[in-house]
């Protein structure tokens, strides 16, 4: 079994692809107005309408309702991240900081408030645990 990819479900899908796109330097592949992916990788950010919601079953998911998943995205320098993004990001979290586990660590909350979270292995296990991955 493989993780494939994350869905957020929000009200509004162009302002958050719009801001995805921004964070990632990526681009989204729309197939609807309502559903959109940002595929990196190592793996995919959907992005759907709560109009999608229906689908799954009615009440299934809520738009801006998360409090407990951090989407999480490794970068080659998070100190430059922090840099190109403070300008346009209104508050972050946790600036740049270097987590107990190895990873030097930026937070901020995407429009809806879903915690996004880049990082970069510094520590000699964090680098070694994800030099396969690409970033």
């Amino acid at each position: 079994m493989n993780l494939v990819s994350v869905r957020v479900i929000t009200d509004d899908v162009a302002r958050l692809v719009a801001f995805y796109e921004r964070v990632t330097g990526g681009s989204a592949t729309w197939s609807t107005p309502d559903f959109a992916e940002l595929v990196t990788t190592s793996g995919t950010l959907a992005i759907g309408s709560t109009r999608t919601v229906g689908l799954f079953g009615p009440g299934s998911a809520e738009a801006g309702a998360n409090r407990s998943a951090i989407l999480e995205f490794i970068v080659p320098d998070v100190d430059a991240e922090f840099a190109r993004l403070r300008t346009w990001i209104g508050e972050f979290v946790t600036e740049p900081t270097t987590m107990p586990w190895g990873n030097r660590a930026l937070l901020f909350r995407d429009p809806d408030g879903t915690l996004v979270n880049l990082f970069t292995p510094v520590s000699d296990d964090a680098v070694t645990k994800f030099a396969a991955t690409p970033r």
